[in-house]
Order: structure tokens, then C-alpha cells, then sequence
């Protein structure tokens, strides 16, 4: 779900930069010195998982793992993310330099609404409450990212529309694997390590 250089006009990648400028400076005031293992762990597991893709015409599919960065970093999951991609981008041209802003508000800003998602659940007490919102976490991380990316392309021209459409079809698959993944793992660390997942 990277967008690649040369694809998005000038103001959108700019406005991307800008953007996720903004919510960095945020976020990084939130980073406390004993979590800093756990963002290195979880920045370490989104830049593998997003390598590992497959061409799909013309748009790839991959592993996203926002949802579950989300539920485990809470409000500095935005960080760990946009290190990830410039990790990825300058490491293995995966991505675009460009566009490492607007990419990283595409996976970052759903990893907060993933987070914020995964706590409805204490407002609830039945069985299986963890897996349940932990799959509404990860598969709702998919789901607004390919949202921010067909604003962004039909943004930038409506001859975008078919790709857009093409990508957003193209990651129903990935939407259903990262919620059930994300909502059992979630139920495991509810039951062995709960201190692991962010605090509301």
C-alpha cells in the first residue's frame, strides 16, 4: 500500500510532509524512556511485515500491521511507523522519498484510530471481548489506510479513480488476515503479558 515517487502531485506529498511533521512533534512528547524497547520491537515487525509484498497489477498487496502497532504503542504508534518507512524507503526503494509523509499519515493515522477502537472494549464485559476488538482494531488499520490512499490518489487526478478502486478490492483479503491476527494476538496478551498493550 506504498505509494511509489512520481505518482502523487507536489502539494499532496508537501501537505503529507507537513502533516506528518506535525503529528510527529506530537507524539514524540509522549515517548517514554521504558517504552522505547517496545516501539523498536514494533517499528522492527512493521518494516518486515510491509517488505514481504506481492505485485497485484497496478498495486501491491502486503501486511500493514498498523492496527496491531496501534493497540500495542497507543499515541506514539505514529512514530514507529513513519521510522519504519523511511527505513524501508532509503534501505529498499520500497516506497517513495517523496512520499514518505503522505504514507506515513496513510498507516499512522488509522494505527491511532485502532488504538482508540481497541479500548471500546473496556466499556464492555463478555467472552472473547479481546479477540473482538483486537479484530475490529487490525482490520479497521487496513481499512481507513486504503481510504487516506484513495483520497490521496483521486486527489491528485480523477484518472487515479480505477486504481484506487483496484487497490482498495485488492486489500479486502489483507483486511479479513490482519483483523483475525490482530484479535488473537490481542486475546493472548490479555491473557499472558497485558501490560504489553497501550494504556487508555
Amino acid at each position: 500500500m506504498h505509494i511509489s515517487d512520481g505518482v502523487l502531485s507536489a502539494p499532496v506529498c508537501l501537505g503529507g510532509y507537513v502533516a506528518a511533521a506535525g503529528i510527529v512533534a506530537v507524539s514524540i512528547k509522549k515517548i517514554k524512556v521504558d517504552n522505547i524497547p517496545k516501539v523498536a520491537v514494533m517499528t522492527s515487525a512493521f518494516f518486515v511485515a510491509s517488505l514481504i509484498h506481492v505485485p497485484l497489477g497496478p498495486t501491491s498487496v502486503h501486511l500493514i500491521l498498523n492496527g496491531l502497532v496501534g493497540i500495542i504503542l497507543g499515541p506514539v504508534a505514529f512514530i514507529s511507523i513513519f521510522v519504519g518507512l523511511i527505513l524501508q524507503a532509503f534501505l529498499f526503494q520500497h516506497g517513495g522519498i517523496t512520499t514518505i509523509g503522505i504514507n506515513a499519515i496513510m498507516m499512522g493515522m488509522p494505527a491511532f484510530l485502532a488504538y482508540a477502537l481497541f479500548n471500546l472494549r473496556n466499556r464492555f464485559d463478555f467472552k472473547r471481548c479481546e479477540f473482538i476488538f483486537g479484530a475490529l482494531a487490525g482490520g479497521s488499520g487496513v481499512f481507513f489506510g486504503i481510504l487516506i490512499l484513495a483520497l490521496a490518489l483521486v486527489t491528485t487526478g480523477s484518472e487515479f479513480k480505477g486504481v484506487a478502486k483496484y487497490a482498495a478490492i485488492a486489500h479486502i483479503p489483507v483486511i479479513i488476515i490482519e483483523g483475525m491476527m490482530t484479535g488473537f494476538i490481542a486475546s493472548f496478551l490479555m491473557k499472558v503479558r497485558p501490560e504489553i498493550l497501550a494504556r487508555t
